[in-house]
């Protein structure tokens, strides 16, 4: 069993994160206060943000640097950098702008969440859970749950199943709108037996848009565990009506439940 959907799609999540408006841990700066060199680079990095979201990886690479040009000590323009190496598989050039952005405000959330997914993709996943914590410690952070969520993911990589499910539980609680927490933590229940909490958190999940072949698979083989053979066949008529080209569909036709 695996996490691939969710495990993936979370660098995209961290990557397409609204960045702030001033850059430190006592508050927004507002207009009338922030400095005119933080201004620009502030600017020019919303513009990077925007076509890195785009996918022009080169042309937001060209703002970052103007936004560093403007202010060097700006940590945002140095995790976003991070986050835009990472995506061109720059493995070098990413962890060299997220060591930068933490030198510069080692308790800076944001660069903290990064710069620890980055290092679980890295398979270094003690150090990937020493900057999650560092990053949950702060006290004005807005990103708790999805670090808790990668924080999971991470920790189901190194074999922590218990602490994974902590990890995600609480991460669900303070958003459980969010899939890819939603996915993850079903899928962990489901792998240590625990139906019933699958089911209903898989449940909420496949009554939403954001339903898919893999989220629709999860949610056949709970039924099937538990027994819910109309519940299962619903989730099959789905499966077969809106993703018949899918993986999932394929095993089910081949009663490959363990795939």
């Amino acid at each position: 069993m695996t996490l691939l959907l969710s495990a993936s799609l979370i660098v995209l999540g961290c990557a397409q994160a609204p960045l702030d408006k001033g850059g430190s841990e006592v508050g927004p700066v507002t207009e009338s206060d922030e400095p005119e060199t933080r201004k620009r680079a502030r600017i020019r990095l919303e513009l990077a943000s925007n076509y890195f979201e785009q996918g022009q990886t080169n042309v937001a690479l060209d703002e970052i640097k103007q936004s560093i040009a403007a202010d060097p000590t700006y940590t945002k323009a140095y995790v976003l950098r991070g986050l835009v190496f990472m995506q061109m598989n720059e493995n070098r050039l990413a962890e060299e702008s997220f060591q930068r952005a933490i030198q510069l405000n080692p308790r800076d959330p944001d660069a903290l969440h990064n710069y620890g997914w980055f290092v679980c993709q890295q398979g270094k996943h003690a150090q990937a859970i020493d900057l999650f914590s560092r990053a949950l410690a702060s006290p004005v952070y807005g990103g708790q749950a999805k670090t808790l969520r990668a924080k999971g993911v991470c920790e189901i990589r190194m074999g922590q199943l218990a602490e994974a499910e902590g990890s995600l539980s609480r991460s669900y609680e303070l958003d459980p709108a969010d899939p890819f927490t939603a996915y993850n933590l079903a899928t962990l229940l489901f792998r240590r037996g625990e139906d019933t909490r699958a089911q209903f958190i898989i449940r909420r999940l496949n009554n939403t848009e954001l339903a898919n072949a893999e989220t629709l698979w999860l949610g056949i083989k709970v039924e099937r565990r538990l027994r819910n053979t109309a519940a299962m066949e619903q989730l099959a008529q789905q499966l077969s009506r809106r993703f018949a080209q899918s993986p999932q569909w394929g095993f089910y036709q081949r009663g490959a439940f363990n795939e």
